[in-house]
């Protein structure tokens, strides 16, 4: 039985909110989602993908999104974040990494996130260049209460498992 090396195995947390706002389409996970406003931020502010972004970089010591992307740059004003994780998945894959699964949540009183889970899996399956059966996405409201329940802004988590080919 072969042995495990356990630093070829690395667990990474991402964390990301943005308020919603008037005027912005609604990105999440790559994908537009019809609803009166949209995130607001620096680039299309894709809660889901900028936590998923962390979660790469904190498993690998790679920083965080705002080393890599700061909202101080005029380059990434309205960047569209999909084009920052494929960015990131790239070093990330030069590293020798490779995703075992990722995990997520999103916290949203409105829009509805489910009816457009399977859309945004396929998204982010594409950019990850892995299988859909490896992305879990949920979503939960705030149940009305704080920022997420008075449908203020919308959060994301995402955790995720890495293993090192070579």
């Amino acid at each position: 039985m072969s042995k495990i090396n356990l630093k070829n195995i690395r667990v990474g947390h991402g964390y990301d909110t943005h308020r919603l706002s008037e005027g912005r389409e609604f990105i999440l996970g790559g994908v537009t989602i019809p609803f009166d406003k949209g995130l607001d931020g620096h680039s299309d502010a894709d809660v889901l993908i900028h936590a998923i972004i962390d979660a790469i970089l904190g498993a690998t010591a790679q920083g965080d999104i705002g080393q890599w992307f700061p909202d101080t740059d005029p380059s990434y004003k309205d960047s569209c974040s999909k084009n920052l994780l494929d960015r990131v998945w790239r070093e990330t894959r030069k590293l020798g990494w490779e995703l075992v699964n990722l995990d997520s949540i999103v916290f949203a009183q409105a829009p509805k996130i489910q009816p457009h889970i399977a859309t945004i899996i396929t998204s982010l399956a594409s950019i990850l260049d892995c299988e859909e059966s490896q992305i879990g996405i949920k979503a939960t409201t705030g149940e009305k209460i704080g920022f997420v329940g008075r449908g203020e802004g919308v959060s994301a988590s995402a955790t995720l498992l890495l293993y090192k080919k070579y």
